[in-house]
């Protein structure tokens, strides 16, 4: 910077000034060290003149250091000698690990001149022959801290060290009191120089994030190589020799991985409890909230919109859950109450045949016996719960005429019903026998004017879907038409073969007509209920969606239908997933289509097998 130039001087320029450059400049050996030391004492001294007064101050300590003799030393077995403190034995347990080489030196020196065996021996003392004196312990002791490896092997496990890491209930109260001590002991056996310290409740985040950084990448130079338990100098051969090494890498390791964990736990323990990283989460926690803060006005009606809706959705959603957890309930209780009915029936009607076979049928002879059998499984099939018990109680009670009587008149009583049943169905097949055959006439017999538009639609479908060969091919046609017809009017057999007949003399012209009035019925039906969801769907029973099944879908439904049987939860989810490109309506109908079928085959095999006999 250039002086302010006085009144009466002044400025002129020789030369244009030279741009600056920065130069870096590191600090190189001793030398360097030397002139801080002197730049911090402001005085000036050699490197040496500062080696000479460090080397004095330790000479001032080695005079003041005294010797703490061990007075377990004259008992220690010489044989165990890896399990004694060697700074004991060397009279140094005040100073242990600070203990320089100089003062071990000096310690191990002394100790020889007080108990070295000629000494002893020449004072009257008995010696130990051998390594069984315990002077070997001594040799031992200076052989291990006078080499650096193995004194380094030996301070990583120092008997004297605490390995406890503080509890929680112990660290609540004064944290800093509790674990700074432990930190500090703990410092030992890290490789960097500087340590942070815990510091103090009014210490900074800088300074805190400092310290947990450090203690969470801990760097500890500690090894265990001192436990060994086998000595590979012993070995007698390389390979002997390599499996103690490995045996000792693998204690070594396990030895370590188990002093890093206590050190995480001590770290995290101390993490958890600080009260100032709390305190600096809810700073931070409250500047994040005052940040955002003026971001939530706007939106806070909009939320409060939106949760007063979702209430809503949610009161609706548990009513309607209750309700049908309620109706699910009762569904159960009714099915319950069903299964047990259903129990007591079964047991009511072997109880009467258990009866009845007891008093043998109440007859002698065969054939009777063989009819009341017939005529008591018809009351097993007829009566009611109650009826059975009363009668049961009867034939309990009662003395075999007794028995018999009631059990006939129960008989009576069944067979008079069915015969009123029986007398019902005639009259009212009656009339419709009447239609037919005042029906009768062209086209080859009855049938003809029987038969709307509908009906010959079914009757079409039905010839297609039970083909020839299939066994009582039209007695099943017919009862196909009885099971889903809507007029109500039954038809036979022979009803449904005289109007299949007629309408294969029909002209080529009506044939096509029936079948254009039928397919555009067909495509009106489906056209409508794709086009509005409110309109009444028909009955899948009209259907002929099972003609566009292929049979692969067929082969894969019937597998599905295995697999997943009714107790499956959402079952028929699960199948229509199974099968490709089916919905679970498709499913569905598929199925009730498949079991109609089997039912009216059986019911028409059943009529066959009755009309043969």
């Amino acid at each position: 910077m250039l002086l302010t130039a006085l009144d009466g001087d002044e400025t002129a320029v020789f030369k244009a000034a030279v741009a600056s450059v920065q130069i870096q400049v590191e600090p190189v050996g001793r030398w360097f060290e030397a002139y801080i030391k002197r730049r911090n004492r402001t005085a000036s001294a050699s490197f040496q003149e500062l080696e000479e007064e460090q080397q004095s101050s330790e000479e001032s300590e080695d005079e003041e250091f005294v010797l703490q003799e061990y007075p377990m030393l004259r008992t220690l077995d010489p044989k165990d000698w890896k399990n004694q403190d060697h700074y004991c034995v060397l009279g140094l347990p005040h100073l242990r690990y600070k203990a320089t080489q100089k003062q071990i030196k000096t310690a191990h020196k002394g100790i020889v001149l007080k108990h070295h065996p000629d000494k002893r021996k020449a004072a009257g003392e008995q010696i130990g022959e051998g390594d069984n004196d315990y002077f070997t312990c001594i040799t031992k002791a200076i052989e291990i801290l006078s080499d650096p490896v193995k004194r380094r092997a030996f301070d990583s496990v120092d008997p004297t060290f605490d390995n406890t890491v503080p509890s929680k209930n112990e660290g609540k109260e004064n944290f800093t009191e509790v674990y700074a001590p432990v930190f500090e002991r703990n410092a030992r056996w890290t490789s960097k120089k500087h340590v942070p310290k815990l510091g103090t409740m009014e210490s900074t985040f800088e300074e805190v994030d400092n310290f947990y950084s450090f203690w969470y990448n801990f760097d500890s130079w500690r090894e265990f190589s001192y436990l060994d338990e086998e000595e590979k100098d012993k070995a007698e051969c390389r390979d002997e020799r390599r499996w103690i090494e490995k045996q000792n890498r693998g204690s070594r390791a396990v030895r370590k991985k188990e002093e890093m964990n206590r050190m995480r736990n001590l770290v995290d323990s101390a993490y958890s409890l600080d009260p100032r990283i709390k305190k600096f989460k809810d700073e931070e926690k409250a500047r994040k909230e005052a940040e955002k803060r003026p971001k939530w006005k706007p939106r806070r009606e909009q939320e409060e919109k939106e949760r007063a809706r979702q209430a809503e959705i949610d009161a609706a959603r548990l009513a309607k859950e209750k309700e049908e957890e309620e109706a699910r309930q009762v569904a159960q209780l009714a099915k319950k109450e069903k299964e047990i009915q259903k129990k007591a029936i079964k047991k009511e009607r072997q109880k009467l045949r258990t009866s009845c076979k007891t008093w043998n049928y109440f007859t002698e002879e065969e054939s009777d016996s063989v009819k009341m059998m017939e005529e008591v499984e018809k009351l097993c099939d007829r009566l009611e719960l109650t009826s059975l018990q009363s009668l049961n109680e009867i034939l309990a009670l009662g003395s075999r005429e007794d028995s018999k009587v009631a059990v006939v008149k129960q008989v009576q009583e069944v067979n008079a019903q069915l015969q009123r049943e029986k007398e019902a169905e005639v009259q009212q097949r009656q009339p419709t026998r009447s239609d037919h055959a005042s029906a009768g006439g062209g086209g080859g017999g009855s049938g003809g004017k029987g038969f709307n538009e509908e009906d010959l639609q079914m009757l079409i479908k039905a010839v297609n879907l039970f083909p020839a060969g299939t066994n009582a091919r039209w007695e099943v046609i017919a009862d196909y038409m009885n099971l889903h017809s809507t007029s109500g009017t039954k038809r036979t057999a022979k009803d449904v073969i005289i109007k299949a007949k007629s309408l294969q003399r029909l002209d080529p012209k009506q044939k096509d007509d029936t079948n254009r009035k039928a397919f555009e019925k067909f495509n009106k039906e489906h056209s409508v209920v794709a086009a509005t969801i409110d309109n009444a769907q028909p009955s899948e029973r009209f259907d002929i969606a099972g003609a566009s099944w292929t049979t692969e879908e067929q082969k894969l439904l019937e597998q599905a239908l295995k697999k997943f049987p009714v107790s499956t939860p959402e079952r028929w989810e699960k199948i229509a997933e199974t099968v490709p490109g089916r919905s679970k309506k498709d499913c569905m109908k598929r199925y009730k289509e498949l079991v109609e079928m089997v039912k009216a085959k059986k019911a028409a095999q059943d009529v066959a097998g009755k009309t043969k006999k």
